[in-house]
């Protein structure tokens, strides 16, 4: 959907000529100049957000956008336009938004103003740098997963008309109409992949296979299939339930239609054995995107320098730990270095030997444990946790099952309606997969994905949402795909990661805090883990790793199996190893500085909060420390910590 390019210009060219007068009337008074200055910011700032959601009918979707105003419930039926002259209009208004974000003197803003300042800038700055290096021709995964995720959260969303019905006729119309608008929005993606082809600006072959070919004949079994068997599920009884099931039936075939021919099109199109690795950012863009969206001044190098030592840090506290439970085990501990894997391996191995025997049981371990969480933080008074918090775990709707283990969906911020999700996917009571959830290994996921990681930090941010702007919910770009600014992830996922740790934190009689000594270990892996990605990262996308490199440091340095990959042809356990990394690296190399948010973002928490007791002294009050920083929304810590820490 395009903008009235001719309202915004008009309306955008008296905020910014009134804006930029303000530095000039020396007569006026300062709080007059500083009431001008915040009138004129909020406004530009309200219409840029409406904006974005609007451009973005997938990410209103995602954030209820009709909660925020009414009038934008009609873009659940709409799809994102990718057309030239769209992006054109849209390059148009960045820049004349740009120009009108200038003129503002930041300085005359409150302190929570000048964090929105300098937010919208940073959002602008990447919607153009974005359009300037044409990413809209290679956006392969962009282009399966938008539509796929606009029907599935409208279908999370809808409103229960009864214990088993979900939906009216006018929610289900709307799911009719985005399902009818795929074929449209494919062309049109088509079309610009095929200019990126011409013009040497491609996808990586392993984003074409992965995402664009096998994704769209997911897509295609999920519209011709899923959708209208759960359709039909959520609509029975209801009136319009005949009629409605034709509907959706019918655009889904055709989405599905559009999707399988997508497929075959990339196949034809695309040299999938070419040898050439088309993932790289590069070391400037890189450095860019680090500066610009995480708000992080560091070099690659140094990055790249960070990451190792980091790696080398957990490492040897797994070892540590590894070996005091060997020890209390009465297993000999051989010496060196290049043993520590094999002592870290052994325990974890050991470990693993316990793991539950169904799917009942697995979901059961879960709930105990988040439920141990709550109450750790409640005995030991880590936060005000109301008496009615309650943290459940759900079984993952099977449409999301291929594609997550364990994972938090919060509910739409914008709405201030329904509830957040933790989801843990049922293995069909296989044997191989319950092994991979070891009860040592439950707690660190509960903790991560529900208290005080994501439940409890949406839960909070959505009760303090009056004090959060509009404009820190924004996923500019795209929700979650390679297109995104992923911003948000430094504040949620390294809140997730220092969950973890924060629960670690020794008191008396625990020197692991909340967990065991094997959960610890497995807590360590999960820190480990984030550590090694910000090498691998930088790595990748800035020449200092091949993809091949980053597998092989994977598994050496997380999985502690080294030459997992020589030795996976004869032993089914490197096998798994070995494809393991290669599963992540991949996702490493389509996301560039994605991976490295979630350690970036715990030792900015981690940073803040040193500071933050050091200025009080004896009154410092973690409780404290944590509810200012959560209050401050899903944006880097780097745009906010001169308010948490003001000079």
């Amino acid at each position: 959907m395009t903008v009235n390019r001719r309202q915004f210009l008009r309306a955008g060219a008296g905020l910014a000529a009134g804006v930029a007068a303000a530095p000039l009337l020396q007569a006026c008074k300062l709080e007059s100049r500083r009431e001008l200055a915040d009138g004129g910011f909020a406004q530009l700032r309200t219409r840029h957000f409406r904006e974005q959601l609007t451009l973005n009918p997938v990410t209103s979707t995602y954030l209820g956008g009709e909660g925020w105003d009414p009038a934008l419930g009609v873009l659940h039926g709409r799809l994102r336009n990718h057309a030239p002259d769209a992006l054109r209009d849209e390059a148009d208004t960045y820049r004349d938004h740009t120009r009108a974000h200038l003129t503002i003197d930041d300085a005359l803003l409150s302190p929570q103003g000048r964090v929105d300042h300098a937010v919208m800038g940073a959002q602008l700055a990447f919607l153009q740098h974005q359009l300037d290096r044409r990413y809209h021709e290679r956006a392969v995964d962009t282009y399966v997963a938008e539509p796929f995720r606009g029907v599935d959260w409208q279908m999370q969303q809808m409103r229960a008309t009864s214990s088993q019905q979900l939906g009216d006729e006018a929610e289900w119309s709307q799911v009719v109409e985005r399902l009818s608008a795929v074929p449209e929005y494919l062309a049109i993606a088509r079309a610009n992949l095929e200019a990126g082809q011409k013009a040497g600006n491609m996808p990586d072959r392993r984003m074409v296979r992965i995402d664009g070919i096998a994704g769209s004949r997911a897509n295609a079994t999920y519209f011709r299939l899923t959708v209208p068997q759960l359709a039909k599920a959520y609509m029975a009884g209801q009136s319009f339930e005949g009629a409605m099931t034709r509907r959706l039936a019918d655009a889904g075939a055709a989405a599905a239609r559009a999707y399988e021919q997508f497929a075959v099109w990339m196949e034809r199109t695309y040299p999938l054995n070419e040898s050439a690795n088309r993932f790289a950012l590069g070391e400037a863009g890189y450095e860019w995107r680090v500066r610009t969206v995480l708000r992080d001044e560091r070099s690659a190098n140094e990055l790249f320098d960070y990451g190792g030592r980091q790696v080398e840090e957990y490492t040897q506290r797994m070892s540590e730990v590894a070996e005091r439970i060997l020890r209390e085990r009465g297993i000999g501990v051989p010496s060196g270095d290049e043993d520590r894997a094999w002592s870290i391996r052994r325990v974890m191995d050991d470990l693993s030997a316990e793991s539950p025997a169904n799917d009942e049981e697995l979901l059961r371990w879960y709930r105990e444990a988040a439920a141990r969480a709550v109450a750790y933080g409640r005995e030991r008074e880590m936060f005000d946790v109301p008496a009615d918090y309650r943290l459940d775990i759900v079984p993952t709707p099977p449409v999301l099952r291929s594609t997550i283990d364990a994972a938090y969906y919060p509910a739409p911020p914008l709405k201030n309606v329904g509830v957040g999700r933790f989801y843990l996917t049922p293995t069909g009571n296989d044997p191989a997969a319950l092994r991979q959830h070891s009860r040592a290994s439950v707690a660190d996921t509960a903790v991560h994905e529900g208290f005080p990681g994501h439940d409890w930090h949406f839960k909070y941010m959505t009760q303090q949402a009056a004090e959060i702007s509009h404009i820190r919910w924004l996923t500019i770009g795209a929700v979650e795909d390679s297109s995104s600014m992923w911003s948000d992830s430094m504040a949620v996922e390294g809140w997730g990661l220092y969950a973890e740790e924060l629960m670690a934190t020794p008191v008396a009689d625990r020197p692991h805090g909340f967990y065991s000594p094997g959960e610890y270990l497995f807590e360590l892996q999960g820190q480990l883990l984030r550590a090694a990605r910000v090498r691998i990262d930088v790595g990748l996308h800035t020449g200092r790793m091949s993809f091949e490199d980053a597998v092989a440091y994977y598994t050496g340095h997380v999985s502690f199996f080294p030459d997992a990959c020589a030795k996976a042809a004869s032993d089914p356990a490197a096998k798994a190893a070995c494809d393991s990394a290669a599963r992540a690296i991949y996702r490493y190399s389509k996301w560039p500085t994605q991976a490295i948010t979630y350690n970036l973002g715990k030792t900015a928490i981690v940073s803040m909060r040193e500071a933050y007791r050091s200025r009080a002294g004896a009154s410092y009050s973690p409780r404290e420390f944590h509810e200012q920083f959560m209050r401050m929304g899903t944006i880097p810590p780097g745009f906010f910590r001169d308010v948490l820490l003001p000079k």
